[in-house]
């Protein structure tokens, strides 16, 4: 099953690229029904995660992508495809920020899993970290809502390249900023 868990995440990732090639040489209904096969793929997939909260995630992004589908495919419009990515950053800015209303934030409940044992002060900044990735989500997200209404080469742009450059420069510093902030409490 870890199999389905990877190829549903490669899917997911290149489901910008997906869209932007699928409606230019196959068409709408070709895409939707590919489309529709991914996110069944990535609801069945979600079970395999160890947190209730991403099993939600993925079970919730899936449905909604499959009713994206639907929606695009009743009204034959593929812009209904474009909201996927604003869907997925509202999601996960609702993930974090409730977790920011727990004893656990969802960063400090990752973090335990390599390090049970967490110090006070990796709570307090795993606290600060998820509200960053909160902020991260609402520009991401704002931005990708901005993209859908605009042509499909820009929306591919964003969504299928320069938010992936940004969160994973997001995540990088992050892991660079640990790494001082693990040495000054040494």
């Amino acid at each position: 099953m870890r199999v389905l868990t990877l190829l549903s995440a490669i899917a997911l990732l290149a489901y910008p690229l997906a869209v932007y090639y699928g409606l230019s040489q196959w068409g709408l209904g070709v895409v939707a029904g590919l489309l529709a096969f991914l996110f069944l793929l990535r609801i069945i997939a979600g079970n395999q995660t160890r947190l209730r909260e991403l099993k939600y995630v993925a079970w919730l992004s899936g449905a909604t992508g499959i009713v994206l589908t639907l929606l695009g495919t009743l009204f034959q419009q593929e812009g209904w495809f474009t909201f996927y990515p604003v869907v997925v950053n509202a999601l996960m800015l609702g993930l974090f920020s409730a977790s920011l209303w727990q004893k656990e934030t969802l960063i400090e409940r990752l973090a335990r899993l390599q390090e049970p044992d967490l110090p006070e002060s990796g709570v307090r900044y795993t606290r600060k970290v998820t509200k960053v990735w909160c902020g991260f989500f609402i520009l991401n997200g704002t931005i990708a809502l901005y993209t859908c209404f605009q042509p499909l080469a820009v929306w591919t742009l964003y969504n299928g390249l320069i938010s992936y450059i940004a969160a994973g420069t997001l995540f990088a510093a992050e892991f660079i900023v640990r790494q001082f902030v693990r040495e000054d409490k040494k």
